[in-house]
């Protein structure tokens, strides 16, 4: 078992997973650069170069469940070592899970929770909290923070049944939910910004239930699998333009 020293040096070197991310191997140097302390310990001086070989090639996944998939290699090298496991089980294991961890940390970090902290730290800017940036900094962070921690642990323990592990989490559906909540989050917002301003320029309340429309249509195009990011920009857009539609309203009103 490696020790908890060289576990840490490895952890710290994933978060610079893509510093050296390349066209060709895109985050393949990155993660042999983490594993390298950890191979040090399993292999001699002698072995190492053949070893190295394997993890200097191709590989990419989400950088948030990149330590999943080092703490079960890791798992499985120790495996190999005590005869347990296959130097081909490990590379395809490697490359079997690298796509379907992309796919599941690009819709739970990018497409939900970013926009789900961004909308919060939105609404908290509207209502006058200066706080409102380092707020969204901090709850962005601490999630990918536990998952990096966590998982790392979990893979390492558990090697190639990390896999039934992460499947247990649910994370596509946590995804889902993220989104959902962000176009909830987002409806508040508005809402709350189109009181403000039919409060501040004395128009009829009914002029605000207009947004109702636009906001249901948005949540069902999130849904359908449109991207939070797009719907977001929309909402600002569409803001924008009631503003200065309720603006037109009233010079007219004056006038």
């Amino acid at each position: 078992m490696l020790p908890w020293q060289t576990r840490l040096h490895i952890w710290l070197r994933l978060l610079l997973l893509q510093a050296s991310w390349n066209f060709e191997r895109l985050q393949g140097l990155g993660f042999f650069y983490a594993l390298l302390p950890g191979l040090r310990k399993l292999y001699p001086a002698e072995q190492l170069a053949s070893v190295s070989r394997r993890y200097v090639g191709y590989f990419n996944t989400h950088p948030y469940l990149a330590p999943l998939v080092a703490g079960a290699v890791l798992k499985l090298e120790e495996q190999r070592l005590g005869g347990q496991a296959e130097e081909l089980e490990i590379n395809e294991f490697k490359e079997m899970v690298a796509a379907p961890y992309a796919a599941i940390g690009d819709a739970l970090f990018w497409g939900g929770l970013r926009p789900l902290v961004a909308g919060i730290a939105l609404l908290l800017a509207v209502k006058g909290l200066l706080w409102a940036p380092l707020i969204l900094l901090l709850l962005f962070n601490l999630v990918p923070l536990w998952f990096r921690v966590v998982f790392f642990q979990r893979g390492y323990r558990e090697g190639m049944r990390s896999v039934e592990r992460i499947q247990l989490y649910n994370l596509p559906d946590w995804a889902v939910r993220a989104k959902e909540s962000a176009i909830v989050v987002l409806g508040g917002v508005s809402a709350l910004m189109v009181y403000a301003q039919l409060e501040l320029q004395q128009l009829p309340d009914w002029l605000g239930l207009f947004m109702l429309i636009p906001l249901v249509v948005l949540a069902l195009t999130a849904r359908k699998g449109v991207s939070t990011l797009l719907l977001v920009f929309i909402v600002v857009i569409l803001i924008s333009f009631l503003s200065l539609f309720f603006n037109d309203i009233l010079m007219f009103h004056l006038t």
